[in-house]
This record gives structure tokens, sequence and C-alpha cells, in this order.
């Protein structure tokens, strides 16, 4: 049996709270449930936002050495290895490491400072867990099931499973990961941000601040999808959208119906839980900011996903 947990975001009161509602207790330096066949998937984004966040990465590292979790890894987890990572690129260019691989920006670093409040910039205790991060795979798939932080792309998941060691990127990699221009950049973010493609030339919409985007998150859970509205996620009008039906390099990568139960976090839903299909669910209610850490039961001989088996909202417990 697998409790799937979303993105915690160092909310730490919150995820014992959680733990203990489903059963586990503190047992030999490690959260266990008494049911030894009982264990934890941790969907990733640890870090960031909340107050306590090296308490929650302690809770969820002391998990999987005791070998009761599973873990992927967030694109908050990647965001900060590549925030503490010099920039190779910055040595070549001066001589000294004035920069990471994700650039140490006002704006990065203020999204990233509640972790560096916690694990400043350089200091061991930073690289220790930084190193750490580094172990976690970017997707996980298990007999019944599939586990990844945003997005389970087929085609690009294939691609991950054969460049890399069980989806755990190398150091290289990492270096390839934040560069753009390479095939490794769509992988990874897709991966762990989610797909975005571009709207035909002239079309827009404004977001929900108000400013004008040319291009969608695609709702790559969204079978059957027919319509730039269809396909599109966070669309305050849908009316801006084009009428005309999406290419298919979108439409024909969604995911396919016929596939294991995928669980991914990362999208900030409110209010009552949906399916997002049949065979795809998203568990992230905004437990870093206001919502409830939101878990789901997976249990053995399951053939198909129900709300019922959510724990921890309102019409879950």
């Amino acid at each position: 049996m697998f409790d799937i947990i979303p993105d915690i975001h160092g909310q730490a009161d919150k995820l014992l709270e959680r733990l203990t509602a489903l059963g586990y207790s503190q047992k030999k330096g490690a959260w266990r449930h008494p049911d030894p066949e009982r264990v934890c998937v941790f969907l990733g984004d640890f870090i960031d936002r909340g107050p306590n966040n090296g308490q929650v990465i302690d809770t969820v590292r002391r998990m999987l050495d005791a070998g009761t979790a599973y873990a992927v890894m967030g694109n908050h987890e990647l965001n900060a290895i590549l925030y503490h990572t010099t920039d190779p690129r910055s040595l070549e260019r001066t001589g000294e490491a004035v920069d990471g691989l994700r650039a140490r920006s006002q704006k990065n670093t203020r999204q990233h400072q509640t972790f560096l409040d916690e694990f400043p910039l350089g200091s061991p205790k930073a690289d220790e867990l930084i190193a750490w991060m580094r172990t976690l795979p970017l997707f996980l798939e298990l007999e019944h099931f599939r586990a990844v932080h945003a997005c389970w792309d087929e085609a690009r998941i294939a691609e991950l499973k054969a460049v890399t060691r069980d989806g755990v990127l190398s150091e290289d990699q990492f270096v390839e990961a934040a560069d753009r221009t390479s095939s490794m950049f769509d992988l990874v973010e897709t991966t762990t941000k989610g797909p975005e493609h571009p709207l035909p030339v002239g079309y827009g919409f404004h977001d929900k601040d108000g400013v004008w985007r040319d291009y969608i998150r695609v709702r790559w859970w969204a079978q059957n999808s027919q319509s730039w509205a269809e396909i599109s996620a966070s669309i305050p009008d849908p009316s801006e959208l084009p009428d005309e039906v999406p290419p298919e390099d979108i439409l024909g990568r969604t995911y396919p119906v016929a596939a294991k139960p995928v669980f991914f976090g990362h999208y900030w839903l409110t209010g009552e839980p949906v399916l997002q299909a049949p065979n795809a669910l998203c568990l992230d209610y905004s437990a870093g900011k206001d919502g409830p850490l939101v878990s789901y039961l997976m249990e053995p001989g399951q053939q198909s996903l129900s709300l019922q088996s959510l724990r921890g909202h309102e019409r879950g417990q």
C-alpha cells in the first residue's frame, strides 16, 4: 500500500500531521507505518515558501533511508541544485565563481529565500543537502502506477530512461539541463515544470495578473481534447484562444488512456478535488500556502483512481 504525498514546501507541521493521520509514527529514527508493507511516495517540492525546510527534508531523508518511502525531484529541488551549483561558464569567463547554473538574481533569490535562511549559499550543510538532492530521480515507475512531479510525457520519459540511471541525472546532465539550447533542458523542464506550447502567430491571452502571453501551459492529461480551450491550463478568458484545432504535436502527446495511473503535484489546485483523467490525478492543493496537504492511498488491486482514496481534504477524511 502506498500513501502518495505531494508538494510540502517547508510546511513540516502539515507533513507530520498528515503522517500521523495516516497511522505513521516515529520508531527507530524514522516515520513508519504499523503495516510494514505500507510506505509513502513523495512527489517533490519539499522546500521553499514554508518556514521549516530542514525539518521536512530530515523527515523525508530518514524515511528513504529506512525504506519507508520513495521520492521524486520537484522543480524547487531542481532550482535549488542549479542555484547552488557554480556555472562553469562563469569560471571560464572571469576565473571566479560569480553565478550559479540558475542565476542568483534578486527574483530567484527571493523565491528561494526561506531555504537560504536555513541553508546559506556555500555553507557545508547546504552543500551536503544539495548533494543529496542530486540523487533524487525525476520519475518513478512501480508495478501498478507512476509518480512524477509535473508531467509524464511518454516520449520524454522514454528519452530520460535511455540516457539516465533510473531517472537520476549526472553532474554533466545538470549542467545541460540549465542550457536552453540543450535537449536535456526540454526533457527536464517538461518533467519537473510541465509542458508549454506557443499559440498561433497573432494570438495570446491575459493571465490572472493581466500579463499578455502568447503561449499556453498544456493540460497534458486532457485526453481526447479537440480545442485550444480544452488543452490549455489556467486561462482566465478562453474566448481569447484560437477557434482552430491545435496541432497534432500537442493533441497526440496527452497521457494515454490505457497507461498506468500517474500521480503528480505542482499545479496549486484549490476547491473540491477532481480527477484530471481516469488514470491521472494531481494531488497538490496548495499546502505550501493555506491549502491542505492531501494524500492518496493506493491499495493493492485498485483498478482505477477514485476520489474516495483521497486523504486530508474536507471530503477525503
